[in-house]
């Protein structure tokens, strides 16, 4: 359990490290882009954190309680075991049930594959499975008991966060688009800033779920340093004789230095395009 709970604080400390802009880019398998669209969704943060960040210190919770018996003091004190044991079994409970949570709402919201979460919620899974093994000598009866209750806890307590967390996708008001509500690291502020410099421009209408995807991979720092055109003829502050003017076919559109490209584009792409030398750890 101390070895597969490192595993998971590794992954999960990479990722966290990476939206604080400590590390560089992650090579996600599978593509980068499922992984910037999952970690960057409104689901990707709590409290203003990363995520992978309270997922970090769950693993490291684990790997304490898991060495604990190994250590004189726990091999001196049997009496502490059995609270170990029940200790690991609700908190790997919790993890499964929330891993459980956050692949649903991956692969039914999101609609997007991030290895690294599946490589933690499978972690979450077998940490709860050997927990059960680790058990096996408690009461069957209580055991039971306790993972069914926190299991229903935590169910209820993942879906409501997942509701609310996804609460302000819903309009603000007739024309208003989406609030972005993913964190922004420092890497995706410069470019942000660097793409306002040379007078790139976001053409976007306020009901496309596209342009509140490629809003959601700069964070709502980032985006507000970003020129965004309205299309939509009813939309707030709408430009849509511009739209017309350029040509803008779908949405969204990019336009830098010149060039109208449509579609969602990866925080890399839009680097390349602009000729942004900054940092990349996006």
């Amino acid at each position: 359990m101390a070895v597969l709970a490192t595993i998971g604080m590794i992954d999960t400390g990479s990722i966290t490290a990476k939206r604080w802009g400590w590390i560089g880019s992650l090579s996600c398998p599978g593509g980068s882009d499922g992984c910037d669209k999952v970690l960057s969704s409104a689901w990707g943060s709590i409290w203003g954190q990363p995520l992978s960040l309270y997922g970090s210190l769950t693993y490291g919770l684990v790997i304490l309680l898991a060495v604990l018996p190994l250590l004189p003091i726990g091999k001196n004190n049997r009496t502490s075991e059995p609270l170990t044991v029940t200790l690991l079994v609700l908190i790997t409970t919790g993890m499964a049930c929330f891993s459980a949570v956050l692949m649903g709402i991956m692969a039914l919201q999101i609609k997007a594959f991030c290895a690294f979460c599946v490589l933690s919620a499978a972690l979450s899974f077998s940490l709860f499975v050997l927990a059960l093994i680790m058990a096996r000598g408690e009461e069957r009866s209580s055991t039971v008991f306790r993972v069914v209750i926190t299991a229903l806890l935590v169910l209820l307590l993942g879906l409501g966060w997942s509701a609310m967390a996804d609460q302000p996708s819903i309009s603000g008001g007739p024309g208003s688009a989406p609030a972005v509500q993913a964190e922004s690291s420092p890497a995706r502020v410069q470019l942000a800033e660097h793409l306002s410099a040379i007078g790139a421009k976001l053409y976007t209408a306020y009901w496309c779920p596209h342009c509140r995807e490629q809003k959601e991979l700069f964070g709502k720092q980032a985006t507000a340093k970003i020129s965004v055109i309205e299309c939509a003829p009813d939309g707030q502050n709408s430009q849509s004789t511009l739209c017309a003017q350029k040509g803008v076919q779908g949405y969204p559109s990019w336009e830098i230095n010149g060039t109208l490209d449509s579609g969602v584009k990866s925080l890399d792409q839009l680097a390349d395009l602009s000729g942004y030398k900054g940092s990349r750890a996006f």
